[in-house]
């Protein structure tokens, strides 16, 4: 199953990797086996998300700039309004990164 590496920028992939270098520098780990566990990360957040995520958002806001590159579209909205069941939320500024999950299949 091939991923993408989306999740590696979030707070959570981005502790990884500095925790995973600082390994490798003291020698703790080998490069090689933290690329494993990098590879590992990409495949587990795509199906934890995949299989337990099931809220639905509506997203409404200025559209700033989009692009669309490789296969991934790059949206950056302004004064976004996020809606989902339960609750909505305002946010000044976001980024929304989005790739065909079908190529994750292939």
């Amino acid at each position: 199953m091939a991923t993408f590496e989306l999740y590696r920028r979030s707070t959570i992939g981005m502790c990884l990797t500095e925790t995973l270098d600082e390994m490798v520098q003291s020698g703790t780990l080998s490069p090689e086996f933290a690329i494993q566990v990098l590879v590992q990360f990409d495949k587990s957040m795509t199906e934890a998300l995949e299989a337990q995520v099931r809220t639905k958002v509506t997203i409404k806001g200025h559209l700033h700039t989009y692009r669309f590159c490789d296969n991934v579209w790059t949206f950056i909205l302004q004064d976004a309004l996020f809606k989902s069941e339960e609750l909505q939320e305002n946010v000044s500024r976001v980024k929304i990164v989005a790739c065909d999950s079908k190529l994750l299949t292939q």
